[in-house]
């Protein structure tokens, strides 16, 4: 039967604001204060300190950067009344395995101190080098969950999360008609047990001590983008190309075996039971026991039996398996695949600039390769918004057009 459920609850946020910059010589401040009062299922207030500061030194052309934000995190709003609920819900409940007495989990609002620290080097005329590192620290950290096989997606609150990282840009703007450009990041986005709001939560393991870390999706050690253009003269023919590079996200959903792995009812540290995924998503995942290969329809299998792979056999085309006994939620979680990427394109912005003089009317033609290699790789695995999802494979666009 249908499962139909009306709420309603009022969301009230109030925020109130200052904020000055001054300079004096080489130094930039920006200071600010917040103050944010929120009244939903939950009421709080909270008190946000800003500061911002920079030093310029000339002579170097260097310019250095600090800064501190207090920064109140609410709720998300979608299906907020229902995750609130949480084990209290007759529905809910064995969806979610609920193994504590029924109860509603509503979703506090959380705080997080924010950090950055950041340098901007010019090296003379033709190259300029920008980075930065972040850290954010989060009491009641939220994300989002997904109800039983469904397409719907509600908030979930972990008690702290830690998100370090780092990005950076090299540039180069104009050499003698080369030009280049390379931006870089990494992240570290690291929750923490138990979860203490929304459904499914269990806060009373706060009580019990202990609080494990694990990744989300979106973590990845390394990614790189690379663009380098040349083009003849200040308007002739340029050639460009992009080299795009990433470590790979987690994919906690990807079976494997020990540790804390996602593993089935028959699985151990030595034996992987993917019975958790479908064959479809067996295959979606790169997944193959010995030289038995997972298609749409059929899953791995062994000696064992169907869905089952000694450990030592077991593997993926597509994604980085932790080996038997070393996945660890916040060292060593399984990963999609590391993978670089290259894009070519040629163009010429007035092809026929002897005919038509200035750029009021002229004639521009440009051909792109996106994925020159073909290169068949997955893009993330069985993540709670967007799912599964391949990388472009080779597309070729020609274009010709007529400016007027």
């Amino acid at each position: 039967s249908l499962y139909t459920f009306a709420g309603q609850t009022d969301v009230k946020e109030l925020a109130l604001y200052v904020r000055d910059n001054i300079t004096a010589g080489n130094w930039s401040l920006n200071l600010g204060l917040r103050g944010d009062i929120y009244n939903g299922l939950a009421a709080h207030k909270e008190a946000e300190p800003r500061l911002g500061v920079a030093y310029n030194i000339k002579g170097t052309n260097t310019v250095l950067r600090v800064s501190y934000a207090r920064a109140l995190e609410t709720p998300f709003n979608e299906n907020l009344v229902l995750s609130s609920e949480g084990c209290n819900n007759a529905v809910l409940n064995p969806l979610l395995g609920c193994f504590e007495a029924a109860q509603a989990t509503p979703l506090a609002p959380g705080w997080r101190n924010e950090f950055h620290a950041g340098i901007q080097q010019a090296f003379g005329r033709y190259v300029v080098f920008s980075g930065e590192y972040i850290w954010k620290y989060t009491h009641n950290g939220y994300d989002f969950s997904v109800l039983g096989n469904t397409p719907i997606t509600f908030p979930v609150e972990w008690e702290r999360s830690k998100i370090p990282g780092y990005a950076g840009r090299v540039s180069v703007p104009n050499l003698h008609g080369f030009s280049a450009l390379a931006v870089f990041s990494s992240v570290a986005a690291r929750f923490f047990t138990p979860q203490i709001g929304g459904a499914g939560a269990v806060p009373s393991a706060v009580l019990a001590g202990g609080s494990v870390p694990f990744r989300i999706d979106h973590d990845e050690k390394f990614n790189l983008t690379t663009h380098l253009q040349y083009q003849i003269g200040k308007h002739g023919p340029w050639v460009g190309f992009n080299w795009r590079h990433d470590s790979g996200l987690v994919a906690g959903s990807l079976p494997c075996a020990g540790g804390n792995c996602a593993n089935g009812p028959l699985g151990s540290d030595s034996v992987v039971d993917a019975s958790i995924i479908s064959p479809d998503q067996q295959f979606q995942a790169g997944l193959f026991c010995g030289s038995v290969r997972a298609t749409p329809i059929t899953p791995i299998s062994s000696t064992l039996g169907s869905n089952l792979c000694p450990a030592a056999q077991y593997g993926s085309t597509l994604a980085q398996v932790p080996a038997p006994g070393t996945e660890d939620d916040d060292h060593n979680p399984p990963r999609i695949a590391s993978r670089s990427l290259f894009d070519l394109a040629l163009g010429d912005d007035n092809l026929f600039r002897n005919w038509f003089h200035g750029d009021k009317r002229r004639i521009s033609a440009q051909l792109t390769v996106i994925n020159l290699t073909n290169k068949y790789a997955l893009y993330n695995f069985l993540s709670t918004f967007s799912g599964t999802h391949y990388v472009t494979p080779r597309a070729i666009t020609a274009e010709v057009a007529y400016h007027f």
